[in-house]
């Protein structure tokens, strides 16, 4: 196999292997649904420590496969679901988890994700060795571009998670055989190789043909069927989290009649027009339907528990020709439509993970601001009403929402709370007050007292106020110090990568960079995951853009292109997310695309630039890549400043790149 070749799948199985270890593991330990960012981390570290340790003649990273057969058994053998004896608080998740406690299993996953990407980014590394700086570079995101768009092919066919190993253990086996005349068969590859390999196939084989398993783009969904008398329901959890119940409406409004309040509370309405977001499997639906909803816009992100209503639902509520179904992200879908409603109901639209790339951005959080629910008042006819329900865990939180509805409506809404335990409330608010009838309305004194609302740039509404949780400071602390440990065990001293602090730098900037693109177009367009891959494929673009310009043109000055770059930052600054928001969709596509992606242009070039001058091309790039994990870290800061404000750090790092780049590289640059 040539070179080139081998460096494009070694970089093809490095990204492939990097996502699909972030979306299983997620499926499989709770914790991680909320700490996506963990796994990524421990792969930036892994990658970061394989392009270090590659040398000539180095023996193939044989290792990697078996570590991940260890991590897949381990995985499996002790998963982390959340404890479902209480069955009434099935959203938000309960607070007791059965498996492993935390503080065994984030270590073990994160150091072991970590030994698993060093393997394939030895490969990598070993191929830069062999080739010229910039054209290694440019292989190695024709790789990435081509792992990532195997994953979201894979997405979109919700393939499950044994086609995700099989085709990572094909990879290995692959580039891992050595075909060299004269070497005996059994030389080429040790039997234990395979051995491992096949082990990854039949556990996650055992895993895909469990009964009643199903994966979307976001979830491993799990559906359990249960009896009660006359009651008979499917109780679909995903990632391990308990989500929603499959019932007949008339039953689940005997249960828990608060899902029949947002009609008591706007008596009178026509309901010509109703909007649902969060649609899931169809309860919602049915109940607007037997109340008396002429037509209703069903808008449900995840394909697969839409799917599950339309096969399962009792009540048929999706086969009904009032209903028409958007399988869609629900701040995008108010964005994009013109149309007008009666009712506009948030019905549990809780997705239980993070969006992917960004630390702590649910699904659902661009729902939950300020400038959010402004749009859903502009959608409302005369004499509609918005309405919002969920299992609030957190009184605190009931109170910020109502007090968010507060500022967007111009008055107090109905706030019923159907119970303290689990804090299951509704808040429902008339486009005046006089479209609304309360039982019992808003206290003014709760909404003084209440969080700050949320906002487009501060998306986290589950956040009581601007802080960094213990629990984050002291989980990026232990990663920092086990990196560093790490970094020097494998490595060797860590003074070998003094000479590239500016690339460790850049390596940071830029992940915040990255970070600020996918949370963006994230607002923009939606939190979907056809949105998400095509920002990491336009990033990967974008770079790649920057290494043939760098490859075939002259280029300014490194000082020019900085200055360039603080440009594209300034401008990226300057422009606001509801200006975008007020373009035409086609002009907004274009405006966001030059926004966001002419920083990250500007950036490689300048890292393209600075990487033709290292005299040790693999320990620059290990540099700039453990660079991009610190970054990682660094992202949980827009839990303080907001996501705008990584804008202004990612600029303070970059200055510090310009200021610590080598004399020789000045020279060189220019």
């Amino acid at each position: 196999m040539t070179v080139r070749r081998r460096l494009v799948l070694s970089s093809a199985l490095m990204l492939f292997l990097e996502l699909a270890l972030i979306r299983w593991s997620g499926a499989n330990i709770v914790h991680l649904s909320y700490f996506t960012n963990f796994v990524l981390l421990g792969s930036f570290l892994g990658v970061g420590l394989g392009f270090l340790r590659a040398k000539p003649g180095r023996k193939p990273p044989y290792y990697s496969p078996v570590v991940l057969a260890l991590l897949v058994t381990f995985v499996l053998a002790f998963p982390v679901t959340v404890n479902q004896d209480d069955q009434q608080v099935i959203y938000f998740t309960s607070l007791e988890t059965s498996g492993p406690p935390i503080w065994v299993t984030l270590p073990l996953v994160f150091l072991a994700t970590a030994v698993v990407l060093m393997g394939p980014a030895e490969l990598v590394g070993g191929c830069f060795l062999e080739l010229e700086r910039l054209e290694a570079y440019r292989y190695d995101l024709l790789g990435s571009l081509l792992g990532t768009a195997a994953f979201t092919a894979l997405s979109y066919l919700k393939a499950p998670s044994l086609a995700w190993g099989s085709i990572v253990v094909a990879l290995y086996l692959t580039l891992l055989w050595r075909y060299e005349p004269g070497v005996p068969l059994k030389s080429r590859l040790p039997a234990y190789v395979p051995v491992t390999a096949v082990a990854v196939v039949a556990l996650l084989a055992v895993e895909t043909f469990s009964p009643n398993v199903l994966w979307s783009p976001y979830y491993k969904v799990e559906m359990t069927v249960r009896t009660n008398g006359a009651d008979t329901s499917r109780y679909i959890s995903v990632n391990g989290v308990p989500h929603q119940r499959v019932t007949y409406a008339k039953l689940r409004e005997q249960q828990e009649p608060q899902y029949a309040w947002p009609y008591e509370r706007v008596k009178g309405n026509p309901l010509d027009d109703v909007l649902i977001v969060g649609a899931g499997s169809g309860s919602d639906v049915a109940i607007a339907l037997k109340h008396g909803a002429k037509h209703v816009d069903a808008v449900e992100i995840d394909p697969t528990l839409l799917g599950i209503g339309r096969e399962y639902n009792p009540d048929r509520a999706y086969a009904d020709p009032r209903v028409t179904t958007h399988v869609d992200d629900g701040r995008a879908f108010l964005e994009r439509t013109d149309k007008k409603y009666d009712l506009i109901l948030f019905a549990l639209p809780d997705s239980l993970t993070l969006v992917q790339g960004a630390s702590s951005l649910r699904l659902e959080s661009y729902l939950f601001t300020e400038e959010a629910l402004r749009s859903v008042r502009e959608h409302l006819k005369p004499g509609g009403a918005f309405a919002m329900y969920n299992y609030y865990r957190e009184r605190w939180l009931v109170d910020r929402y109502a007090a968010t509805v507060q500022e967007a409506f111009g008055h107090p809404p109905c706030v019923d709370i159907a119970r303290t335990t689990g804090h299951q409330a509704v808040i429902t608010a008339g486009l005046t007050p006089s479209d609304q009838h309360c039982a019992s309305g808003f206290a003014p004194v709760a909404s003084a007292n209440a969080p700050a609302p949320a906002s487009d740039d501060w998306p986290f509404p589950y956040l009581k106020e601007r802080s960094l949780p213990q629990l984050y400071v002291v989980t990026l602390l232990l990663v920092l110090l086990a990196s560093a440990v790490a970094v020097r065990a494998v490595a060797g001293p860590l003074q070998r990568m003094r000479p590239y602090a500016d690339m460790f730098l850049l390596g940071s900037a830029f992940l915040l960079l990255e970070t600020k693109s996918v949370t963006g177009f994230a607002l923009l367009f939606g939190t979907t995951w056809v949105v998400n891959a095509l920002v990491f494929s336009g990033v990967l673009v974008a770079v790649l853009a920057a290494v043939e310009v760098t490859r075939r043109l002259p280029t300014p000055p490194m000082p020019v292109m900085y200055a360039l770059l603080f440009g594209a930052l300034l401008l990226a600054w300057l422009v606001p997310n509801e200006w975008l928001l007020g373009l035409p969709a086609p002009l907004r596509a274009v405006t966001a695309i030059v926004v966001a992606f002419l920083p990250v242009f500007c950036a490689n070039v300048v890292f393209a630039k600075r990487f033709i001058s290292t005299p040790d091309p693999t320990t620059a790039f290990g540099a700039n890549l453990l660079g991009a994990m610190v970054g990682g870290c660094l992202e949980y800061l827009a839990l303080l400043v907001g996501y705008h404000g990584l804008l202004v750090l990612a600029a303070l790092l970059y200055g510090g790149a310009f200021l610590l780049r080598p004399r020789h590289a000045r020279v060189a640059a220019t």
